[in-house]
């Protein structure tokens, strides 16, 4: 039988410490969300100053990265550039397919992703990656 890692408790907090720091530095409100390898969420923090919608928007994003196990822009890129059909993709596919889902691989594995939203895409991607390093 396999054995993969996992996020703890203490992982989690990491990385949300990590992409709070990133987002504050930078007077960015926004929300972070973590989620696992099934999607499932793990982790919310809207920070003051965050549009409502992005409470909804920030784990759509992880959920397409974990499930996917790639970064979310890779869908927006292909619906940009005219698979208009991958919009019918099933749910929860269809929800977060929006650049700012980050995947966290450890040892190979796709053990949960970041999503972030409430600024500009790349600035969305800026934070998810450095709770991500904050792991290390």
């Amino acid at each position: 039988m396999q054995t993969k890692p996992y996020l703890s408790l203490a992982d989690i907090k990491k990385i949300a410490a990590g992409a709070e720091a990133e987002a504050v530095a930078n007077n960015w409100p926004v929300v972070i969300a973590i989620v696992d390898d099934g999607g499932h969420l793990l982790w919310l923090q809207r920070q003051d100053g965050a549009a409502p919608l992005s409470s909804h928007i920030a784990p759509a994003k992880a959920r397409v990265s974990a499930l996917g196990r790639r970064e979310s822009k890779i869908y927006e890129d292909m619906i940009n550039n005219g698979r208009t059909a991958f919009l019918s993709a099933p749910a929860p596919m269809a929800d977060g397919l929006l650049e700012g889902g980050v995947p966290i691989i450890v040892d190979g594995h796709v053990i949960g992703a970041v999503g972030v939203s409430g600024v500009k895409s790349a600035e969305d991607v800026q934070v998810a990656k450095a709770g991500i390093a904050a792991l290390n």
